[in-house]
């Protein structure tokens, strides 16, 4: 039982990581918290639905992950764009206001409804020494692994990850270098889409339906990154999989004691007992102010 609470909970977990990793990417390049990467989370899914009711689900998929990243880059380039040298509350309020926006959308064109998602992977699952592993949790564990690994190379490997490197490190010097702020802030907007997007139609999958409420999963991912660290990479992998054991542990184990429920907070206790030792998170930048 331990052991599939764990695959369950390092399934979820790698997909929280994965979304998590946009929300770092934006913070990293202008240093905005995206609280609308939820409602992104979200749109993904329903967008992968929609497409599936005449696309074979792959092409659905792709076209999804497609339409989210220009959702991404539009939200940067006709509402973002226009705050640049505005205090970053300003900005980080736009945000909340996209993420509402969104979710009344979505809910102006599916509805409060649970709807039955796609399945992207085959029915049934297999058996290693007792323990149970669907075939939905095993592909989205390896391809929430897959994107996490292409991110990764993508950010340390490519010219347009080293700039966005730089201008996370120093918006002014990477300016002096002829890198285009703003053309890193777009794509940073659109990568972000684009795991989101990601993201929300494996836990489509894993769950078997979606609905508005998905928008919540932008919750958890904001603990993941304030566990991790807000610019940190790794840290966001790391906070992904401990929040996603947690609540696989929780659910299991804690929750026919303490209520229903459980399983959604004890991983933000756990998040803030750890940030009661460790303030910046466990791989995030401390800064020291002298005055």
């Amino acid at each position: 039982m331990v052991l599939q609470s764990l695959i369950n909970g390092i399934t979820i977990g790698g997909i929280y990581a994965l979304i998590a990793l946009g929300f770092v990417l934006i913070y990293k390049a202008s240093k905005v918290l995206n609280f609308a990467q939820g409602e992104l989370v979200m749109m993904g899914g329903f967008m992968c639905l929609a497409l599936s009711g005449f696309l074979p689900i792959w092409m659905a998929v792709v076209l999804a992950v497609i339409i989210s990243a220009f959702i991404g880059f539009l939200i940067e380039k006709v509402v973002l764009k226009p705050l640049i040298g505005e205090p970053i509350l300003s900005v980080i309020m736009v945000t909340l206001g996209i993420a509402y926006m969104l979710r009344g959308l979505v809910l102006a064109v599916w509805g409060p409804d649970i709807r039955a998602f796609p399945q992207i992977f085959p029915e049934g699952a297999f058996e290693v020494n007792g323990v149970v592993i669907p075939y939905v949790y095993l592909g989205g564990l390896l391809l929430s692994l897959m994107a996490i690994i292409a991110f990764i190379l993508f950010f340390t490997r490519t010219t347009i990850g080293v700039a966005m490197r730089a201008v996370a490190d120093d918006q002014q010097a990477a300016m002096s270098l002829g890198i285009s702020v703003e053309k890193i802030f777009a794509i940073s907007w659109a990568i972000s889409a684009v795991v989101a997007a990601i993201g929300g139609i494996l836990v489509g999958n894993i769950y078997g339906g979606i609905n508005v409420n998905f928008a919540f999963i932008g919750l958890k991912v904001f603990a993941v990154v304030i566990l991790g660290g807000l610019d940190s990479v790794l840290g966001a992998i790391v906070g992904g999989i401990i929040i996603g054991v947690a609540e696989s542990v929780g659910g299991t184990y804690l929750e026919p004691f303490v209520g229903g429920g459980f399983k959604d907070v004890f991983p933000l206790l756990l998040m803030l007992l750890i940030m009661a030792i460790k303030p910046y998170g466990l791989f995030g930048t401390e800064r020291i102010e002298r005055v």
